[in-house]
């Protein structure tokens, strides 16, 4: 009802503009645009009015649209039938918000794709934030992004319920294509609109987008059960992803195997969506004889040479410049693949960033740096680590191409490392991308968040901006999901991981001589000597070593 009524009111629009040249139908537009009150960010409730706007009916116009026209102008701003105004109270229905809300700022949102080049001029004042789903799961309308150039929503776009499901993400396309003909360049070229070459192993179809949504599931229960397994003391350590599963699954979807990955100890989806089976993820947590990296490491500290994923490291940027140096050997060897690296808004903050930076810009290498900035680094908030505008504004003083994304929309995510990757094998040069997103929750098991952040501020963040139940909502509006489903989703998933939780609790620890294989081809002379001296000491305090 929505998508109708806003063609209509694009047609009323034009046609008070008869006799207008294009300068002052730009000027109409950009007065259209200014009458527009800020968004709510709770998608609950419909955006109030500004008070010093008037509303007149106009003779010419059919009844049941409503112009609003400012004192200061004699040209009508903006027109919205009644029927329109009644669905946004809906989470459904509601407008696209015209700004995002972050720690310490907000930043326009615009929903047309741009890489800023070293070729093209730096934004002025706030880098804007690119988004393709708003929060109640709808493909947002560039009508809402900043006016500086209109694009007009031009088709038809009437919205078709389906009362039954087939699944088929051809016909999703399509209808897609038929309600948002304003996004069609996007959801023509998104990869999560096509079927997989092969059967996905963990869903046995080629469905990607459901595929994106059950294990942005799986993902959740699995941080919530291994969390819960820590504090009951089952496992030593964990650090939970949630609220930042979009980033993971949208920039997962977008690569291959062959294109490796450098991450931090938070992206167990990336590894995830590669093929890290749930026993592979509980078997590392527990550091049993299953475990591939054969208990040396701390929990979530994942690695996988069969998915091309480098072991994780817990000093913050060491990655970095690692990555750099395998993307120069993928352009040396003339590989048609990039190095994803991934890091923390806190990691902006260390040297092995700005080297890694440098180093990559000055060489040319194919790696595309991907921020999560999640508010805080740790205990400490944006606001004390930085004074400029975030992260992504210091790309260009490496003379690097940028954008800054919704890390709450997997759309999004999707669509900016798709064309990061385009980018950087084009032009044999790095791409920086700084998604936005908040932390839900604690930094690890060994951090209180409460006691540097309010439980308001939590929830104020979290409920509006939830990757999930974002494309939860769009799932549900186009008849693919429902809240039944969810729930038998969410309980196959919470199974799977219990499952296999107890069958990693109950392997036994790795070999006693696994402690000295791995760093020497051959064992040494000193190794093999510290080896019968630990025998020796086991042997002399049996009842120590039960």
């Amino acid at each position: 009802m929505i998508s109708g009524s806003r063609q209509i009111r694009n047609q009323v629009f034009r046609s008070l503009l008869p006799n207008r040249g294009a300068s002052s139908r730009l000027s109409a537009m950009q007065s259209f645009s200014s009458a527009r009150p800020l968004p709510s960010y709770d998608y609950h409730e419909a955006p109030a009015p500004r008070s010093r706007m008037m509303r007149k009916k106009v003779a010419s116009i059919p009844s049941n649209l409503t112009v609003i026209v400012e004192p200061e102008h004699e040209t009508p701003a903006i027109v919205v039938s009644a029927s329109e105004a009644d669905v946004c109270n809906d989470p459904f229905e509601s407008r696209s918000p015209m700004t995002l809300k972050f720690i310490d700022r907000e930043c326009p949102i615009v929903s047309k794709l741009h890489l800023v080049t070293p070729a093209d001029d730096v934004p002025r004042g706030v880098w804007p934030v690119f988004r393709l789903m708003d929060e109640n799961g709808s493909f947002r309308d560039p009508a809402c992004d900043s006016m500086e150039n209109p694009i007009a929503t031009t088709g038809s776009s009437t919205t078709t319920r389906r009362t039954s499901v087939d699944y088929n993400i051809d016909e999703l396309k399509r209808q897609l294509l038929d309600e948002y003909p304003f996004q069609s360049t996007e959801i023509t070229k998104s990869g999560l609109l096509e079927s997989a070459k092969n059967d996905f192993a963990d869903t046995q179809t080629k469905n990607t987008l459901l595929r994106v949504h059950a294990q942005m599931m799986r993902l959740r229960e699995m941080d919530e059960i291994l969390l819960n397994a820590q504090r009951q003391g089952r496992i030593s350590f964990y650090m939970t992803c949630r609220g930042e599963e979009a980033i993971h699954m949208g920039a997962a979807s977008a690569l291959d195997l062959g294109d490796p990955v450098f991450a931090q100890y938070r992206e167990q989806g990336l590894l995830m969506w590669r093929g890290f089976t749930l026993d592979q993820f509980c078997n590392q947590c527990f550091s049993n004889k299953a475990d591939l990296g054969k208990g040396r490491q701390m929990p979530v500290h994942y690695g996988s040479r069969a998915l091309n994923y480098h072991t994780i490291s817990s000093p913050l940027g060491t990655q970095i410049p690692q990555a750099v140096g395998a993307a120069y050997r993928l352009k040396l060897a003339g590989l048609p693949n990039v190095v994803l690296c991934v890091f923390g808004d806190g990691c902006a903050s260390t040297t092995d960033f700005h080297s890694g930076m440098n180093f990559a810009a000055t060489l040319n290498a194919p790696v595309i740096f991907l921020c999560r900035n999640n508010g805080y680094a740790i205990s400490t908030p944006v606001t004390d680590q930085y004074a400029g505008d975030g992260i992504v504004s210091r790309a260009p003083g490496y003379g690097m191409a940028a954008i800054r994304v919704d890390g709450n929309d997997v759309f999004a995510m999707h669509a900016a490392v798709r064309e990061a990757k385009k980018y950087a094998l084009e032009n044999n040069a790095p791409v920086f991308i700084e998604a936005m997103t908040y932390r839900q929750g604690h930094h690890s098991t060994s951090d209180d968040s409460t006691r540097y952040r309010s439980k308001e501020e939590i929830e104020d963040y979290a409920q509006p901006t939830d990757p999930l139940a974002r494309l939860g909502y769009f799932l549900r509006r186009h008849n693919w999901m429902t809240t039944e489903k969810e729930a038998e989703i969410r309980s196959q998933e919470k199974i799977a991981v219990l499952k296999a939780m107890g069958q990693a609790e109950r392997l036994p620890p790795p070999s006693l001589e696994s402690l000295f294989t791995d760093v020497y081809h051959e064992i040494p002379p000193h190794l093999m000597e510290q080896q019968d001296q630990l025998r020796n000491h086991m042997a002399k305090y049996p009842q120590k070593y039960k």
